[in-house]
């Protein structure tokens, strides 16, 4: 099983980015995925995340109303469509999977089975 997120860069307040997680190993249509991201200095938060079994998407309170997590059941990517973006948005991007993990784990690093490198998402004018 293999991850690999793609898409971060330098970004202006306002703008937007697309992350995209590629996955390899594995049907990620068929596992729990989920994307969160670490702050110089700081934990990693969960940012937003697919279920095993269910289509509807779970987000961080932060991030509601403007980013959107998608999957590409032919490409076999997760997405993170990142729109009216804030300073505060600047961190180390990453996509998890799972085939285990209950939907009260979901928001916990840890629990999560599998992990790739991040995408370095910076948010500066």
């Amino acid at each position: 099983v293999q991850l690999q997120a793609s898409g971060g860069g330098l970004v202006q307040p306002g703008g937007s980015l697309r992350l995209s997680c590629a996955a390899s190993g594995f049907a990620a249509s068929r596992y729990a995925v989920a994307w969160f991201r670490q702050a110089p200095g700081k934990e990693h938060e969960f940012v937003a995340a697919f279920p095993r079994t269910s289509s509807n998407p779970l987000y961080e309170d932060s991030v509601k109303g403007r980013f959107t997590i998608s999957r590409d059941n032919t490409e076999n990517t997760v997405s993170l469509q990142m729109n009216s973006l804030k300073p505060e948005d600047t961190a180390v991007y990453y996509c998890a999977a799972s085939s285990r993990i209950i939907l009260s784990s979901l928001r916990t690093w840890s629990l999560w089975s599998y992990w790739g490198l991040g995408t370095l998402v910076t948010v500066s004018s």
